[in-house]
């Protein structure tokens, strides 16, 4: 079995990676560890890497068409790592699962129509309908004794005619949740209720940590495949989100075939030179690279968790159930958002995401990205200890 080296150290700076050549722009130091963007400072597989050398090397860029293999990878690594079996036809490749909520959102819907969100989530759930003229409708996770549940009541509360979709973040992002079949289930019999769309952002399903599992939402039962779309890629779990290859998932032929119209009176479904054979071997070689990297992520956030317990008093770290993010309760520091932003930043030098940015019920928090060699985070946690003497 090959050993994965995931202690590496890459410096990526002024390889205009967002996580480093934006730290200026976004944080006002470019000195700053970078802590935020969801992708992680391992090495892109071999194996994929060498996929796009072989296709560099036939020596033309030229137009291309979908690999035949790449739908039958897509369904083996459903079936192996999800235990969900799809149908070919139900997939299409889409450029991008945030593109694809903007898809979903101007076919499916109109302007001034309602679109729920769960916050707090991920920041696009919230500025891409909103950009495209839709009105935001917010159905809070419920915290309770430090985990979040959706709430459920508050949610049939809030549901009019003029709701048309919800945006579900499954696992959640940035809390960590890996939704149980019980809650996705209620869930989808509230949203069939009320004629409600699902779209499913998946985009972390292959990274569930310390033996929870993903549950895939239009796997739970014919209404919820029936009235959803899912949305999924291999990007965040192979670290090639610069590649571009998202895929979306539909079971209900009305809704796909609405859908896919859609994308091919664009072409948005033409799928570019590099993304097919990126994803086929991915999925076809990446099964051994993805265990062990989870093994060094959850070692990562052991390390973490035991480092801020016995040396940060005033911070929580709520213990992700999938994916390389941690969500850090800040709110025993009785700080300002202001201030503790500009405690990570000009003090800490440190670059996370500013809780405050994925809605309601982020205030007090921060988002921080494990997906590091072991070294990087040692030395991000020593200097917020420090900071904080």
């Amino acid at each position: 079995m090959k050993q994965y080296n995931f202690d590496e150290i890459i410096d990526r700076r002024g390889t205009g990676a967002v996580k480093t050549d934006l730290l200026k722009e976004r944080f006002g130091n470019a000195d700053l560890f970078p802590m935020w963007v969801a992708d992680m400072d391992f090495r892109t597989p071999d194996f994929i890497l060498e996929s796009v050398k072989d296709r560099c090397n036939q020596g033309i860029l030229g137009y291309s068409i979908t690999p035949p293999s790449f739908y039958p990878a897509v369904r083996q690594w459903l079936h192996t790592i999800h235990q969900w079996d799809v149908c070919e036809e139900w997939l299409e490749y889409i450029p991008g699962v945030v593109k694809g909520l903007a898809f979903c959102t101007m076919c499916f819907t109109r302007p001034g129509d309602k679109i729920i969100i769960q916050s707090p989530v991920y920041t696009p759930f919230r500025t891409v309908p909103e950009n495209l003229g839709r009105t935001i409708v917010n159905n809070p996770l419920r915290e309770v004794d430090g985990f979040y549940q959706m709430d459920l009541e508050h949610l049939e509360s809030v549901m009019d005619e003029n709701c048309k979709m919800l945006i579900l973040c499954n696992p959640h992002n940035p809390v960590g949740i890996t939704w149980d079949k019980e809650t996705l289930q209620n869930l989808a019999k509230i949203c069939k209720r009320h004629n409600v769309l699902v779209i499913s952002d998946e985009i972390h399903a292959d990274m569930a940590l310390f033996g929870h599992r993903h549950v895939p939402y239009a796997s739970i039962s014919d209404t919820a495949a029936e009235n959803s779309i899912t949305l999924m890629a291999p990007s965040k779990t192979f670290n090639m989100a610069g590649v571009v290859c998202s895929y979306c998932i539909i079971p209900d032929i009305s809704l796909r075939e609405k859908f896919f119209s859609f994308l091919q009176s664009c072409e948005l479904n033409q799928m570019h030179t590099f993304a097919g054979v990126s994803c086929v071997a991915a999925y076809s070689k990446g099964e051994e690279w993805l265990h062990e990297m989870l093994a060094y992520v959850e070692g990562n956030i052991l390390y973490a968790e035991n480092y801020i317990r016995e040396n940060i008093p005033g911070i929580r770290t709520i213990r992700p159930q999938a994916s390389f993010l941690i969500w850090l309760d800040c709110r025993d520091l009785y700080l300002t958002q202001e201030k503790l932003v500009a405690l990570f930043i000009d003090k800490a030098g440190l670059a996370l995401n500013d809780g405050s940015t994925f809605g309601p019920g982020g205030e007090g928090f921060m988002r921080m990205n494990i997906g590091c060699s072991r070294k990087i985070l040692e030395i991000a946690l020593a200097r917020l200890k420090e900071a904080l003497l």
